[in-house]
Order: structure tokens, then sequence, then C-alpha cells
């Protein structure tokens, strides 16, 4: 059980991970060498082919298709375009920020649409999160203003939607294989998508992009989309969406790991300190009380 715990919690960390390196990456191939909706049909196609590529057979319910069909909605096209969209519009710092709200979606979503129940502990540990990651990512300062507010306003609709998607996506999760499940939600995906990116795909000039823009382009497809979502999938197996949502605040801590690891830059007090409010709001949120044996 411990070892399991270990390994779903490795998850969602490497789902963090991922995350902390996409905000950068993906800027330095949208807009310039492809529009936000051309990538997304690059992200949401290429996903859906290696999904239905290493996905077992598995007989489904004729009345769960609207089900996936409305888990792509609010988890693939609202969350992909709004996202890749507003991230081209403002600036990679502004929307770290704006995805602290995330779990907070995550948890209001949980208690309405799952009747999750709201603890003391777990209200605690997501309001330590937001303001440990929130402290983080704004301590060099960031303003929501100009030329970035309708990227920003994007970026927050993103949140909200996946917010809602992590929730009504677990019952299906819970009843099949979880790449089932990914798979037709990718598969609808590439219905909402398309009329929307074919255009700017088309406009594409592949001979305009270096080496460095065909592996970014890789890692937003393989890690960024395949990966994440895989990874996220297999978690909501056996945790709540709130902790699958909440390690969106580790996102801070690893940027500025990475930054410490590649650029040398310097370990600050304060780092340390909302590093270790965020770790705190984790364990709250994840902790379960064991029962009193009778």
């Amino acid at each position: 059980m411990k070892n399991k715990a270990l390994l779903v919690h490795g998850a969602v960390f490497s789902v963090a991970l991922i995350y902390a390196a996409n905000y950068s990456i993906m800027k330095t191939v949208t807009p310039e060498f492809i529009k936000p909706f051309g990538l997304v049909i690059v992200r949401v196609f290429s996903a859906t082919l290696l999904f239905w590529l290493i996905t077992p057979r598995e007989v489904i319910l004729k009345k769960d298709y609207f089900k996936f069909a409305l888990c792509s909605l609010f988890g693939i096209a609202i969350n992909q375009m709004c996202f890749i969209k507003g991230l081209s519009m403002t600036v990679p710092l502004n929307a770290s920020v704006i995805m602290t709200t995330c779990p907070i979606m995550v948890f209001i979503a949980s208690s309405i649409l799952i009747r999750e129940r709201i603890t003391f502990l777990k209200t605690l540990g997501i309001l330590m999160g937001f303001t440990g990651a929130f402290l983080l990512f704004t301590d060099g300062g960031t303003k929501f203003e100009g030329a970035n507010f309708k990227g920003d306003i994007m970026i927050f609709i993103n949140a909200l939607s996946y917010g809602i998607y992590l929730v009504i996506v677990k019952p299906l999760m819970e009843k099949y294989n979880p790449l089932t499940v990914i798979k037709w939600i990718f598969t609808f995906g590439c219905f909402y998508v398309f009329p929307f990116g074919i255009g700017e795909l088309t406009e594409v000039d592949i001979h305009a992009f270096s080496r460095n823009g065909y592996l970014a382009i890789a890692y937003i497809i393989i890690f960024t989309t395949f990966m994440t979502y895989l990874l996220n999938g297999w978690a909501l197996k056996h945790i709540s969406p709130n902790v699958v949502g909440y390690y969106i605040y580790l996102q801070p801590i690893l940027a500025t790991a990475i930054a410490v690891s590649f650029r040398g830059d310097p370990v600050t007090i304060k780092a340390i300190l909302f590093s270790l409010l965020i770790f705190m709001g984790v364990f709250l949120v994840s902790w379960k009380r064991t029962p009193t044996p009778r």
C-alpha cells in the first residue's frame, strides 16, 4: 500500500516537473513559428495517435460516450486552446501565477459536483499552498494589466476548465482503464479543436523551424501532452482530484530548482520558506486520518 502511494505521488510530482519547464519551452515556438491553435491541433492529434497505439481494447457503455465528450470539452478543447492562446498573449510569469488558482477550482468543483467533504485541514492546506506559490511566483513582481490582460483572462479560463475536468473525469477513471478514458477524451478533442486550428496549421513554414524548435514540439507532444494526461489519469484512479490539482503548487518550486541547477540562480531564504509552506500544504491536503481500532 505504501509503495503504491509513493508511485502515485511520484506520478503527479512528475507531472508538476514537466509543466514547470513547459511555460518557457512553449513560448519558444508559439506564436513566432506556429500559431496557438495550430499547435493545439499538433498536440491533440499526435497524442490521440499515441494513445490509440498503446491502449488495449475495452468495452464502453453507450451512455458513457457523452461523459467522454464532456470531459474532452473541459480537459482538451477549452483547457488547451485557452492555455496556448493565453500564453502567446502574456508572459510565463503571469501564466504561472494564475495557474495557482487551479487547485482552488478543483476544491470548489469537488465539493459541488462529487460532494467531496470539505475539511478544515484540506482548506488550510489549499490556502497554505496558494499563499506559498503566489509569493514564490510574485517575489520579482508582476502586473496583470495592459497588453497581457486578455492572455491572463484566457489562462484563468484554462485553470477553471482544467479544475472541472479533474473532478468530472475521476468517476470514469475508476470505472475504466485510464488509457481507455484518455484515448476517448483525446479522440473527441480532435473534433473540437480541428475547426479552430486547421487554418493556422496550414500557415506553418516547417523550414523556419530550427533543431531546438523541433525538440520543443517533441517535448510538448510527448511530455506535456501524452505523459501528463497518462500520469494524471492513472493517479486519479487512486487519489482525490484535490491532491492531483494541488501538485500545481509544486511548479514554482521545481521551476526555481531548474533555474538554480542550470543557470546558477541563487537560493534565497524567502524561496525556501515559501517552498516549505507549499510542502506543508501538500501534506495536509493528502493526509488521511487512520481509523481508530475498536
